[in-house]
């Protein structure tokens, strides 16, 4: 292949990578997508295999465990014929083929993933997103006191605000911020140690399997800084909370800086009492959804060559956080590739249309969601809740799991506890096979507007009785 078809074939490859990342932002449970698929980016495309560079071995071989349908059916519905999908690890020099995704047809497992993360590599931390430094972080009204908080403790790290705990619903800046302190502690030679919160426990279930336990105390515990993001995640998980808890005090007793996001304030959390006060011991931050001003301002930082009057109608529109934004913005940019034709404020309006249909009008409460689920489905509240597995309780639970995150706007934590106390992966498992479904299958499509017809109605009652 000559230089300009390679040149050729990369840029097509990046512009179907794009509009798929578009399309999983709207699909995928945010944390799957923020963990597996954002830190990865089209290298090539020959003959119809598109190559994905990953992070690490680890990322790949969970695209390929959790997400290989979805991957599989997005990018070949983008690209318009069938492709295979295999990952690049960065920095490698050769594809690993047994990452390889096959076209729909093959047989996929639908077991819940299992938590081993194989051999761990204890001297390094995971990788920091470039991106995500304090110059790209666009400061407004909602952010502007974490971001003061966060550049406080880059510039004296262990000295003040120790810990900080930035909190906010998904897709608002927590990890931005974080991986920014990492880098400026990172270049004056500060060893920092930055971790999600669903890895520090995978790492702490395999060292305590392995017994190597004493390597994962000295990996963690020789940091200068430790950075761990969602801290949510190990609520449901109490010998992970015991590792964190002797882990935070020996570092905290030592002097080292502790940042640490999460969904909620302390107080409200799910953690132990103890890890609680620990947090709240510190500073305690939060981050708002943008305003207008802040929204145009992210756009136009994402995409400055775009005329104003696009990026003024993608910023009208109410998104709850900068992800939403950033995929609505991602949508119209490769709607606009893939049509071949410029963005126009016509153009965006279409490619717009579909995702304002899907943006739920108003919060739904866990009883009014449980309660129109059992109406239809004929399930009770308790079996719902309970642990029952025929298939149409089955059925019930995971569309509550999916309409408690997506109309009640829970977290997966909170989820889990209003359906009885499930495990938060166990949560975003159940989402993810109701969107796969909702993809193949209409009647399922037909079933959720229907329980959101039961919501309404039951609201329109509750107001006229009132």
């Amino acid at each position: 292949m000559s230089k300009i078809s390679e040149g050729l074939a990369t840029d097509n490859a990046r512009q179907i990578w794009s509009a798929a990342l578009g399309q999983f932002q709207l699909e995928i449970p945010r944390p799957n997508y923020e963990t597996w698929l954002k830190p990865t980016s089209a290298v090539g495309l020959s003959d119809d295999i598109l190559t994905i560079s990953t992070p690490s071995p680890f990322a790949a071989e969970m695209l390929e465990k959790r997400l290989s349908g979805t991957i599989l059916r997005t990018v070949s519905r983008v690209a318009g014929r069938k492709l295979e999908v295999q990952f690049k690890v960065q920095g490698s020099t050769h594809e690993m083929q047994s990452e390889k995704l096959v076209p729909e047809g093959s047989e996929t497992s639908d077991s819940e993933p299992d938590e081993t993360v194989g051999e761990i590599d204890y001297a390094r931390s995971y990788s920091l997103k470039p991106s995500f430094n304090f110059e790209t972080f666009v400061v407004g009204p909602s952010n502007r006191l974490a971001q003061a908080a966060a550049a406080k403790v880059a510039e004296s790290p262990g000295s003040v605000y120790n810990p900080l705990y930035i909190y906010s619903e998904v897709g608002l800046g927590k990890t931005h911020l974080l991986h920014a302190i990492g880098h400026t502690l990172g270049l004056r030679g500060l060893k920092v140690m930055y971790v999600s919160s669903e890895r520090f426990t995978n790492e702490y279930i395999s060292a305590i399997r392995e017994g190597t336990a004493n390597k994962f105390r000295e990996r963690y515990r020789s940091a200068d800084v430790l950075l761990v993001d969602d801290i949510q995640f190990i609520a449901s998980k109490p010998q992970t909370q015991e590792g964190f808890f002797h882990t935070f005090n020996e570092l905290h007793m030592a002097g080292k800086q502790i940042v640490i996001t999460g969904d909620e304030p302390a107080s409200k959390s799910l953690l132990q009492e103890r890890i609680q006060s620990r947090l709240a011991g510190g500073l305690e931050v939060d981050i708002q959804p943008p305003d207008y001003e802040s929204r145009y301002a992210i756009l136009q930082s994402k995409a400055p060559d775009l005329e104003p009057a696009v990026l003024d109608q993608i910023a009208q529109r109410a998104h709850q956080n900068v992800r939403e934004l950033e995929g609505a913005l991602n949508r119209v940019v490769a709607y606009s590739q893939l049509i071949g034709s410029p963005v126009t404020t016509e153009l965006a309006d279409q490619a717009l249309k579909s995702l304002l249909a899907e943006t739920p009008k108003d919060v739904a409460s866990v009883d009014e969601i449980l309660k129109s689920i059992s109406e239809f489905s004929g399930v009770t509240i308790d079996l719902i809740t309970g642990k029952r597995r025929d298939k149409a309780t089955a059925e019930a639970r995971r569309m509550a799991m999916y309409m408690l995150r997506e109309d009640a706007h829970l977290t997966s934590a909170r989820v889990g506890q209003a359906l009885g106390g499930k495990d938060h992966s166990t949560v975003l498992y159940a989402q993810k096979r109701f969107e796969q479904l909702m993809e193949t299958d209409s009647s399922v499509r037909q079933h959720l507007a229907a329980v959101r017809d039961i919501v309404i109605r039951a609201r329109r009652i509750n107001l006229t009785t009132k």
